[in-house]
């Protein structure tokens, strides 16, 4: 089989010039993630030797190397209960719109913690079964399917993706 350019699926597949281009993008997502999450201050206070750190340890699969620098993208102060919005994507099959992204906080004014329902309730209402109708969608994150119950600021911790994303996929329930 030939492996040339033109063989490359183009109409399914993003092709990525070069491997800088992959890591300009990848870090591009990481700061706006943490502008989302602390209006940029930890990246900013980061300098470019921890950004590499960050980009070869996954580059490289070392975990250890990742996350010493990821970890502090995690943080929030404890009085703060959370970050300040949740960075997500929502993305469906069943629409042209390549995802759905908007500021959303992971906790509500009165103090309660927001849940991944909540998030989709306000987003994308027609992802979540009302409460005597019948579930016709799967939300999946790297996935599973967590419980709409689950706090959203502890799905972000835990289930964020490398960028510091939570993917969220909306797909129509299996028939069979």
């Amino acid at each position: 089989m030939d492996c040339g350019r033109e063989s490359f699926p183009e109409k399914d597949l993003l092709h990525c010039p070069s491997k800088d281009a992959i890591e300009a993008h990848f870090m591009s997502c990481v700061k706006e993630a943490d502008a989302l999450k602390h209006k940029s201050q930890v990246i900013n206070e980061m300098q470019k030797k921890d950004h590499k750190q960050l980009w070869m340890g996954l580059q490289n699969d070392r975990f250890d190397q990742f996350w010493a620098i990821n970890r502090k993208l995690m943080e929030y102060p404890a009085e703060e209960n959370g970050f300040r919005y949740i960075p997500f994507r929502i993305y469906q099959t069943t629409t042209e719109r390549p995802f759905i992204q908007k500021l959303f906080r992971p906790v509500a004014a009165d103090g309660q913690l927001h849940t991944l329902g909540d998030l989709l309730k306000d987003v994308c209402p027609s992802a979540v079964a009302p409460e005597d109708g019948e579930k016709k969608n799967q939300v999946m994150i790297h996935g599973i399917e967590p419980m709409l119950e689950t706090p959203l600021q502890w799905l972000s911790e835990h289930l964020s993706y490398p960028d510091n994303f939570l993917h969220i996929s909306i797909i129509p329930q299996p028939t069979d």
